[in-house]
């Protein structure tokens, strides 16, 4: 293990709750959640019954052979989570993470359309 290392593991990361901002649209609701520097393999998206948990970790580690004059651009775990309604179609959520913003669609389930019933002859 390197010293660069050791330090890294040394420091916590804070946790951060990310900005989040919802949509709502004719065929469902569409989240972004910022998380610069997060990166696919360090995001973890779990939905359990109606709880949809979003955790993240973004490190900033320092190249080989330099030092660390000052980091304003630090490390962090992000967290949320939200509430998913009873009009979503669980089975169908999608992510997509571009740019560090993570876009969750969550569609609308669809809705039943009123028949007629066929009358068969006894």
């Amino acid at each position: 293990m390197t010293d660069n290392e050791a330090r890294t593991e040394e420091r916590r990361l804070p946790r951060v709750k990310p900005a989040t901002d919802i949509i709502e649209r004719e065929d469902g609701f569409y989240i972004y959640v910022d998380m610069p520097g997060v990166a696919k393999s360090e995001l973890i998206i779990d939905l359990n019954e109606d709880e949809l948990k979003v955790s993240g970790k973004a490190e900033y580690v320092l190249p080989e052979g330099q030092k660390l004059g000052h980091v304003e651009f630090g490390g962090g775990e992000y967290f949320r989570s939200f509430t998913v309604s009873h009009i979503v179609d669980k089975e169908k959520i999608k992510a997509t993470l571009k740019d560090g913003v993570l876009e969750l669609y969550l569609p609308r389930l669809e809705r039943v359309q009123p028949r007629k019933i066929e009358i068969q002859a006894g």
